[in-house]
């Protein structure tokens, strides 16, 4: 097992075409997106969080 295969891969994001799209549909996927990123926020607060801890934890005084 090589190091490289536990680091997390970064992916390009696709850009969707919305021309067919109806008013709808767009404002729907806005919605479930703006969902998406306090989803992530939470994550991020909740790693960082974990992060301090073990900072302290381990950290010599």
């Amino acid at each position: 097992m090589d190091l490289e295969d536990l680091e997390p891969k970064k992916e390009t994001v696709k850009l969707k075409d919305f021309t067919n799209w109806n008013i709808e549909d767009l404002e729907f996927y806005i919605e479930n997106m703006e969902a998406e990123i306090l989803r992530v926020k939470e994550m991020i607060k909740s790693k960082k969080k974990a992060s301090l801890a073990a900072d302290s934890l381990f950290k010599l005084k």
